[in-house]
């Protein structure tokens, strides 16, 4: 068990492997855990030959190459945590002692590369975890309202709101009200 930002956390096993789990209940809105891993670009990443699932984006060309620690917070298509200011992972409503703390791998993605089956298990599971823009509009605007999405796929979504397309004008100016 340590400390991490706040938090008290454990590893332990996980029906994905292993996880990352309160040590204590955690109250909706505080910091678990900061990512303070080296910075990146993907290319680096695979001619290391390490798994290119590791890396959490933070830019359109950068990531962070998660160390040990970082890379046992799983996914979960229904989070109880989740990614502000790009490094922080923050309880987004009380965690119980006990419970695995997962965020929504989607919320920090946009590469058009990289998928993976999804089996959190949990009833709104989409089954595939991809991009930020693979997400229903309602899903995306959710994360926007939240504060959970990686800064640089904001800048994305209003870039894309701007060139005059009705659909996604609408969902930016619904997303972030």
């Amino acid at each position: 068990m340590w400390k991490a930002r706040g938090a008290a956390v454990r590893v332990g096993k996980s029906p994905h492997g292993l996880g990352l789990f309160a040590a204590a209940r955690v109250r909706a809105g505080a910091a678990i855990l900061v990512f303070t891993c080296e910075v990146v670009d993907l290319e680096d990443v695979l001619s290391s030959g390490r798994d290119e699932c590791y890396p959490l984006q933070i830019g359109a060309s950068t990531y962070l190459d998660l160390d040990a620690r970082s890379r046992m917070v799983n996914h979960s298509c229904s989070p109880n945590a989740g990614m502000r200011s790009d490094r922080f992972l923050t309880a987004l409503r009380d965690i119980s002692s006990g419970e695995e703390i997962c965020y929504d791998y989607s919320s920090t993605m946009s590469e058009r590369r990289w998928t993976m089956n999804c089996n959190c298990g949990d009833a709104s599971c989409r089954g595939i975890v991809g991009d930020f823009r693979d997400l229903p509009i309602s899903q995306q605007q959710h994360y926007l309202r939240l504060g959970i999405v990686q800064s640089f796929i904001v800048e994305e979504f209003w870039r894309a709101a701007g060139v005059g397309d009705p659909e996604k004008t609408s969902v930016a100016a619904a997303g972030l009200k």
